[in-house]
């Protein structure tokens, strides 16, 4: 039938005007790849930080990632860490000491998740330091990450260019450990490189992702530590410095690595919370974002972003592939509009399955080619997991569905790879 013809092809046009901003974003960070780079000056002041990890049972990781910030670039004695060990049952706390943290132990079955360990956290220091302001800014970190040495000279670089919020390059430890921790590593690859990069380079605002981010503490103090406790507090923390007007920075030279979940199961887990965490921004923001839009011109591209980020786009195309289904269903009865139903049913739903794979499929080759030796990975796993790159992305369409019903709780993900700089820049140098 020519209306539902119709339907099909508005919404398919309405999904690629609506994103169609960010084919524009992967050919900005193209087109500035070619360019040639002037070195980037060294920071007129050299800041005081304090790295804040929030760990809990993270006693085989923990270790290395605070290694890798006392062996900085950078002057020692402008660097402090400080690790909140929240509800721990090992000996994360002993560990961080033996390493030099500093150490707070948080015990608290009701408020559980990472927003309110850094909050704890936070008021501790200013009320031993008598203010949020005695560090410069603060880094924000979990436990399984490691830092390259240069990473906090980096991020000073953009820090005291005026960004009060700094973002920076997520790479992965374990990319090759299978096509799950593959999917998740190239798509922050991809984050990374085609979305933070030219948002940086269009001087819009940029998103913090969970981890590896640095934050003015005028920021804090004006929250009165930390106010973002949603399921994705990361996230909720970008959408409201956007909405206070703030541009998120971004760091391409300040380099991390993260573990990702190897099964299913905790992939599972962890992206139901992350999908559940952008239902629950969304709700709380969504209004908001919008009428930002258009009360101040200067802010309608970031809130625009943000928005596109936060809306569910694997649930308009399965809800367009479903219509075409229920529309087949109904038409069983007659066998004519049956027939003249069929066909384009059937060619709606194969065709966004085929344009969802090689979408994405384009997506990660882009990516793949331009960060091909950041991975670490042998070359045949990487063009491999390439394939499998579309399928990963895929299980978000059912974890979509289900996080709109289910109650969903923060829970912990075991970290086991335990690697060190010197081991993850060796095997850098091989690639």
């Amino acid at each position: 039938m020519k209306i539902v013809s119709d339907i099909n092809s508005f919404i398919y046009l309405m999904l690629t005007v609506l994103y169609f901003y960010q084919a524009f974003y992967v050919i900005v960070a193209l087109v500035n790849e070619r360019k040639k780079q002037a070195p980037e000056e060294e920071a007129k002041t050299l800041h005081k930080y304090a790295f804040i990890i929030a760990a809990r049972n993270e006693n085989a990781v923990i270790g290395n990632l605070i290694d890798s910030i006392k062996n900085q670039n950078y002057p020692k004695e402008l660097i402090d860490v400080i690790v909140v060990a929240d509800n721990c049952t090992d000996n994360t706390a002993e560990i961080s000491r033996q390493h030099g943290a500093i150490v707070y132990e948080r015990f608290d079955s009701v408020k559980v998740g990472k927003g309110y360990a850094l909050d704890y956290v936070f008021n501790k220091l200013a009320e031993e330091n008598g203010d949020y302001t005695f560090y410069d800014g603060y880094f924000v970190f979990d436990a399984d990450n490691i830092i390259d040495v240069n990473y906090v000279r980096e991020m000073n670089k953009v820090f005291d260019n005026g960004y009060k919020v700094v973002t920076s390059y997520r790479n992965s430890k374990n990319y090759d450990t299978n096509w799950i921790t593959a999917g998740y590593s190239l798509w922050f690859l991809r984050e990374a490189k085609y979305l933070n990069n030219p948002r940086m380079i269009l001087k819009t605002s940029c998103a913090v992702s969970g981890t590896g981010y640095l934050v003015d503490s005028s920021i804090i103090k004006q929250n009165n530590g930390w106010k973002c406790n949603l399921l994705t507090e990361d996230i909720e923390f970008s959408v409201t410095n956007i909405l206070e007007g703030e541009k998120i920075g971004y760091c391409g030279n300040a380099v991390f690595y993260d573990e990702q979940p190897t099964t299913f199961r905790q992939s599972w887990n962890q992206r139901m919370r992350w999908t559940k965490g952008f239902y629950q921004v969304l709700f709380k923001y969504g209004k908001d974002l919008i009428k930002a839009m258009f009360k101040q011109k200067r802010m309608f591209v970031s809130c625009y972003d943000m928005l596109m980020t936060l809306a569910p786009a694997t649930l308009f195309t399965l809800g367009l592939m479903l219509f075409n289904v229920i529309m087949l269903i109904c038409s069983a009865t007659n066998p004519v509009l049956f027939k003249q139903m069929i066909g384009s049913a059937l060619t709606a739903v194969c065709l966004g399955l085929v344009n969802f794979y090689f979408m994405l499929f384009f997506v990660g080759l882009i990516t793949l080619i331009s960060e091909w030796k950041m991975i670490l990975a042998p070359g045949r796993k990487k063009i491999m997991y390439l394939f499998s790159f579309p399928l990963f992305i895929a299980t978000y369409i059912p974890i979509s569905i289900v996080a709109l019903f289910k109650k969903v709780e923060w829970k912990p993900i075991p970290h086991t790879v335990v690697k060190t700089m010197d081991e993850l820049s060796l095997q850098q140098y091989k690639n």
